[in-house]
């Protein structure tokens, strides 16, 4: 790959080389732009390296509108249609990286993750763009229809500045809030930022379920519109697992969540449970339904001890009703350390849905995290990174 010049000219600069700031690199250059893509770590995609324990999580193959949150609902479409993920399969077909579908859709890697960073490397490669990594973004101007970057002690100069510098989730990567900032400097709007795809706090009372920590079970979680059936983990600190990460997006702060904990049980088990075994207590009827200690939990906070036999019917069905809707009451998340993405961020209502491009500065462009649009827990994440990079790489 080349390296640039100080105060080189190119056709556009890429802040990011993320998995958005990659794919519309190597998009643009395969067009033939002359492009820089630059960041402040010593190596690109670390977020893809991680993901999916290693193996990256590359997309979904149910992808579409309604597995994102945005405060434009219908913002995403048009990128998601135009570079579907049966799209990004076939470039991963090209690249002879063997994969696999797991549950629900979600595709990964059969080797490693470090095999899409490379594929998206090679790309860029394609596409003769240049990268400069371990560079640090020391200001950016803007005049005459041109964009001025200080990257160390270069000025780069472009047409076109493309924002894919992600959120601030997970800060340890070298996540940061550049972005927004730089939104701001032009005049963007941002959708006020929070942690999601991320481990939620109890407090108080509800520390008692911190006592089940380790324990598992597949649950539907419900929070505002989000509903999930997946499974939800109990932690030293409060909830956890995919059911609880996927509804923490919609979560805020003061609102309870949901958790149906027998959603295959038909109604009026419980009562049937009596009748079978009028001997038997609460506990032993939970337990052949869930992990013993959450069994054992539950049944200790719906208060029902002794014999089944003793227990009214009308007591029995109110008890169905709280496990099929228990009311949890966080105090809040793990925060964005937590945090696989971010909820919020650049408002789409100031970029064109098919160019990703500023509709008040010519030139400037917002993809990926950075851009009010989070995916579901499962690969939903980076095909927006893909679909967005590709939209703003063809318009470039």
């Amino acid at each position: 790959m080349q390296q640039p010049g100080a105060s080189e000219r190119f056709d556009a600069i890429i802040l990011g080389a993320g998995g958005a700031g990659m794919m519309c690199a190597a998009v643009a250059g395969q067009r033939g732009r002359k492009v820089l893509l630059v960041d402040h770590a010593d190596a690109p995609g670390k977020k893809i390296l991680i993901s999916g324990g290693g193996r990256c999580n590359f997309t979904n193959v149910h992808a579409g509108p309604d597995n994102y949150l945005s405060a434009n609902p219908h913002f995403m479409k048009s990128a998601l249609r135009r570079y579907t993920a049966a799209d990004f399969i076939d470039l991963v077909d090209r690249h002879g990286i063997a994969w696999h579908e797991k549950t629900l859709g979600q595709l990964f890697c059969d080797g490693s993750a470090r095999q899409i960073v490379a594929m998206l490397l090679d790309e860029c490669s394609k596409g003769q763009v240049s990268v400069q990594l371990g560079s640090p973004v020391r200001d950016v101007g803007h005049s005459d229809g041109c964009f001025m970057v200080q990257i160390a002690d270069r000025t780069a100069q472009a047409p076109a500045l493309v924002i894919a510098t992600g959120g601030p989730s997970i800060p340890k990567l070298g996540a940061t809030g550049f972005a927004y900032d730089l939104a701001r400097r032009f005049g963007l709007k941002i959708v006020e930022p929070r942690p999601a795809l991320v481990p939620l706090t109890l407090a108080g009372e509800q520390l008692l379920f911190s006592e089940l920590s380790g324990v598992a079970t597949e649950v539907i979680a419900r929070s505002g519109k989000g509903s999930f059936r997946e499974a939800a983990l109990f932690t030293h600190r409060g909830l956890s697992g995919p059911a609880i990460l996927q509804v923490s997006s919609y979560w805020r702060a003061g609102q309870e969540i949901a958790i149906d904990f027998l959603p295959d049980s038909e109604r009026g088990w419980l009562k049937a449970a009596k009748r079978e075994r009028p001997s038997g207590n609460m506990s032993a009827a939970l337990r052949a339904r869930l992990p013993t200690r959450l069994a054992d939990t539950l049944a200790e906070r719906l208060g029902l001890a002794g014999d089944l036999g003793n227990v009214t019917d009308a007591r029995l069905d109110e008890a169905e009703r709280q496990l099929r809707d228990w009311r949890f009451l966080p105090n809040g998340s793990e925060g964005f350390a937590k945090a696989e993405v971010t909820v919020g961020g650049i408002a789409t209502d100031g970029l064109s849905s098919k160019t990703m491009a500023a509709k008040t500065v010519p030139g400037l462009y917002a993809i990926g995290e950075g851009v009010d649009v989070t995916g579901w827990l499962g690969g939903y994440n980076f095909q927006w990174a893909w679909a967005s990079g590709w939209a703003a790489g063809q318009a470039l």
